[in-house]
Formats: structure tokens, C-alpha cells, sequence
């Protein structure tokens, strides 16, 4: 088999295991039948924006044009830092797609991908972002009426709760599981001052506890976890071979290293698999 294309953020379904395909333009391929199979990623040296299409010389973002870059509100740093949106500030680079992307109600979860996290997404992106991340469990424990609250929120939290993965311990090995349940309630007892100001500020239905939620466990497509994680990049390395022994979060798991498929998006590449 061979496809050509240019690579998109592998796609998931919640099942047991997740099910995973590859975009390459208009082509949906699915990975999990081709585990313990050979193959083979050839860069084909194009690399077009995800955005505008554009050829670029060089990708930012995960896919983006440099002008794209400079000019989309989706890779301004309030995306990375939403505490820090300057929406009322009349300054969103995009106000339109700002309002229909952060003025939405999103979730603060605690997640378990190589230790315990604390994170935010819209809350239309529940489960996928925590399979994107390459979680073992999760739990949604607040829903808030936007982006900036949310991101206000997990700065109060990430005090005492990471919210950062340490990517390399996620791809080599299952976390030891972790009782999400005790800490999301310890976290709702340490923050009720910090809740209660927020309240204040923004209005009694900023912010809503979730309760009576069952965290929500997620098995990954692995036939074998590495004993090092060696990171592929088709910059350095055109020509990408292995044995697929995993697939978590966006990561390909084969026996010559791990390939971020999203930090590719928008590179042509010819996959072909043997075996």
C-alpha cells in the first residue's frame, strides 16, 4: 500500500482501544490494523500551510505559514496562556473567530498522561483532547463560561498540580493509576476563596462544579512500549522506517522512535507499509 499526502493531526475515536486514522489529504487511512507492520514516511520536501495553503520554506505552529502565524488569533500565545486574552482590549487578532472559539464554555479536567495535569479545552473537545494528549484517565471538574476564566482557573490550580506531560515518560510506559476523584475534591476544597473571587468578578454562572462524574479511562493501541524514546523529524531525517509497535496521543510508536505526527501537519509525505 501507498498514499501521498500532506499529514494532518491523526484523527481519534473513544473505543477500546482508541481508534486512530492518518489524514494525508483527502485519504482517511486507518493505523490500528497496521500494527507490528512495516513502514515507511517519505518527505517529499513540500510543506503547505494547513491554513491558507500556502508553500512554505519552514513550518510554525504545527503547520502554519509565517504570515499565518503572525496574523491568525489561533497562534497568538493566549492560546498557549489563556489567562493572558486581550480580547477586551479590542487587540484579538481575529475578534469573529475569537468569539466563536473562547467565548464558549470550556472544562478544567485533571488528566493522568505521565503523571497527574491539570488542563482546559472547549468543551465540544471532551474526550479528544485527552487522547490527543496521550491520557490514561481523566476527569472534568469545573465547567466555566470561557476561555479566560478557564485559563484563570488552571493558574490557580497549577500551583499545586502540574500542567505540564513530560512526553518522553508518556510514551514509555502506562502511568500507575491515580485516585482523580480525591484529588479533584481536595482541589475544589483548596479553592473555594480563589472560585468565590472569580464569582465575584464574572457573575454567579462563571463557573460550574461538575460533579457525579466517573473518570473516563483510556487504553492506547500498544503492542510494545520502548525502552528509549528516540524523536523522529523528518527535517533531519527524510526517510522515516519502522516497525509500528504504538500509537499514543500524536505519536507514532516504532521500533526506530517516536514521530510527532502534529508537529508535522501540513508536510507531504508518501506512506507505503510492508508486511
Amino acid at each position: 500500500m501507498k498514499i501521498a499526502g500532506h499529514l494532518r493531526k491523526m484523527q481519534t475515536t473513544y473505543n477500546s482501544p482508541v481508534i486512530y486514522h492518518l489524514p494525508l489529504d483527502n485519504d482517511l487511512v486507518e493505523l490500528n490494523p497496521l500494527l507490528g507492520k512495516q513502514l515507511t514516511l517519505k518527505y517529499q520536501g513540500d510543506i503547505h500551510c494547513i491554513a491558507c495553503g500556502r508553500k512554505a520554506s519552514k513550518s510554525y505552529n504545527q503547520g502554519y505559514c509565517y504570515p499565518c502565524f503572525k496574523s491568525l488569533a489561533r497562534c497568538d500565545m493566549c492560546i498557549m496562556k489563556p489567562e493572558t486574552c486581550h480580547y477586551h482590549q479590542g487587540t484579538c487578532r481575529e475578534p469573529t473567530w475569537g468569539e466563536e472559539q473562547c467565548f464558549q464554555d470550556h472544562v478544567v479536567y485533571l488528566a493522568n498522561s505521565s503523571a497527574l495535569k491539570v488542563g482546559i479545552t472547549r468543551g465540544t473537545q471532551i474526550p479528544t483532547r485527552w487522547m490527543d494528549q496521550g491520557a490514561s484517565q481523566a476527569l472534568p471538574l469545573f465547567r466555566v463560561s470561557n476561555r479566560l476564566i478557564s485559563g484563570k482557573l488552571e493558574v490557580m490550580i497549577k500551583s499545586t498540580v502540574s500542567d505540564r506531560t513530560d512526553w518522553r515518560k508518556m510514551l514509555k510506559q502506562n502511568p500507575p493509576d491515580i485516585d482523580l476523584q480525591q484529588k479533584g475534591r481536595e482541589i475544589i476544597e483548596q479553592e473555594i476563596q480563589p472560585l468565590e473571587l472569580i464569582t465575584a468578578e464574572y457573575g454567579e454562572d462563571a463557573i460550574t462544579i461538575i460533579g457525579n462524574t466517573e473518570t473516563v479511562n483510556i487504553e492506547y493501541p500498544i503492542l510494545e512500549y520502548p525502552q528509549k524514546v528516540t524523536s523522529l523529524n523528518f527535517d533531519k531525517t527524510p526517510d522515516i522506517t519502522g516497525q509500528l509497535m504504538g500509537i499514543k496521543g500524536q505519536y507514532l510508536i516504532l521500533d526506530s522512535g517516536v514521530l510527532n505526527i502534529r508537529k508535522f501537519a501540513g508536510y507531504s509525505v508518501e506512506l507505503s507499509v510492508d508486511g
